[in-house]
């Protein structure tokens, strides 16, 4: 079971005031029906092909290649996410006059609730890759704010200072490498979206070295809900979600209106935004060695091929290849507090004037750097957030739907 209670829509109409209270039940039952139904008609072809044009343009529109995999990139792809699934919701619970049979319909979109379960616990993995990307940045801005104290200074930093800043970039070093070589706490500490606000029972609520499970750094960070296994793996979700998609049958079509090829597009795009969230953000076990193709006749293919190849180009990059995550501000991270810790290595007390100057100015990147992360990622977390609620209440009204005898309103 999942801690999530799955979003509603409330609706109200009016009638006259006159009107038999019998009356009113049918017109409620009704409009319930009309909401939660999917298409006893097909719909015209015209508005399932402008759904696949709308995706294919969302995605196509996407910043160009440098900026691809950052903050704001990977904020722009959600919001095309969640955009699409709207219109796919638009269009696939349309109103009609009674719930005729919808074969082939039914086995589409029982396909798509199956992948989009797998996409749930991605969300909740991302989440947890977003709170190690927090406590990261904590120790990053700590060794920012020990080198950039003095800016305003006409001594240069002294011995003290230096030792503070590299032991700062030495615990995040230390943790950003527990986390690539897969014994980190992104194992550890998965939590639920639906249980944001629970108090976790009460012997979970120490760790077994005695710090809090909820605070503190490191290995001191432990789960609330326990909602992903250890042995769960982003690869393997990633595979579910994108393997073996139903591809759109002529007939299909036929007697859908084309809303089986919206189906398809809707769970290409599903992939392609889980795909790359896995792959900028820190996730268990999250290689990228998912294969996914999409049919060409669709107007989605270019766009989620291009999205497909480009982040796949970005992973087999040589100075990206052991990254904790193809995020570009991780890659910011680990750049700086490399260079930092060059920097400090040899450093001869007191400073050189030229050494010194150095140091203050890369400190002022550090700073324009833990700026950026924490302006990006808290809005990042939220789109994640809705993702996750937006598709449980898609793939609740598709359940619902099906799950109706044939026949019945």
């Amino acid at each position: 079971m999942r801690g999530t209670m799955p979003a509603t829509d409330s609706s109200s109409s009016s009638s006259p005031a006159a009107a038999p209270l019998s009356s009113i039940g049918r017109s409620i039952r009704s409009l319930r029906r009309d909401q939660n139904q999917i298409h006893s008609f097909p719909p015209p072809p015209d508005a399932t092909d402008a759904f696949q044009r709308r995706a294919a343009q969302l995605l196509a529109d996407l910043p160009a290649a440098d900026d691809v995999l950052s903050l704001a990139w990977t904020r722009r792809l959600l919001e095309s996410f969640l955009l699409c699934l709207e219109e796919f919701r638009a269009l696939l619970f349309g109103s009609g006059d009674s719930p005729a049979a919808r074969p082939p319909l039914d086995r589409l979109v029982a396909d798509f609730s199956d992948r989009a379960v797998k996409a749930l616990d991605l969300c909740n993995a991302v989440r947890d890759g977003l709170d190690l990307v927090r406590q990261w940045r904590k120790h990053l801005a700590i060794a920012a704010a020990v080198l950039a104290s003095s800016s305003d200074s006409s001594s240069p930093l002294g011995e003290a200072q230096i030792r503070r800043a590299r032991k700062a970039l030495t615990d995040l070093t230390i943790l950003m490498l527990d986390d690539r070589d897969g014994g980190g706490v992104v194992g550890q500490r998965n939590r639920s979206f639906g249980r944001a606000n629970e108090k976790p029972p009460r012997h979970h609520r120490r760790s077994s070295s005695g710090g809090s499970s909820g605070s503190g750094s490191g290995s001191h960070l432990r789960s609330l809900s326990w909602s992903v296994s250890r042995a769960w793996s982003a690869a393997r979700q990633l595979q579910a979600i994108g393997g073996g998609l139903p591809v759109p049958r002529p007939h299909d079509n036929a007697a859908t209106g084309g809303l089986a090829s919206a189906v398809y597009t809707m769970g290409a795009v599903l992939f392609i935004v889980a795909f790359a969230l896995v792959a900028a953000i820190p996730c268990q076990d999250r290689g990228l060695h998912a294969h996914f193709s999409v049919i060409r006749n669709l107007p989605c293919s270019a766009p989620i091929t291009t999205l497909y190849e480009r982040i796949l180009d970005e992973s087999k990059k040589k100075d990206r290849k052991n990254s904790c995550g193809l995020l570009k501000e991780i890659h910011q991270i680990e750049l700086c507090s490399r260079h930092l810790m060059e920097i400090t290595d040899a450093a001869d007390f007191p400073l050189r004037e030229d050494k010194d100057a150095v140091l203050r100015e890369a400190a002022q990147d550090l700073v324009h750097l833990c700026e950026s992360i924490k302006e990006g990622l808290d809005p990042l977390e939220r789109q994640v957030r809705e993702m996750f609620h937006r598709i449980v209440r898609t793939r609740t009204e598709i359940l619902d739907c099906l799950s109706k005898p044939h026949g019945t309103g």
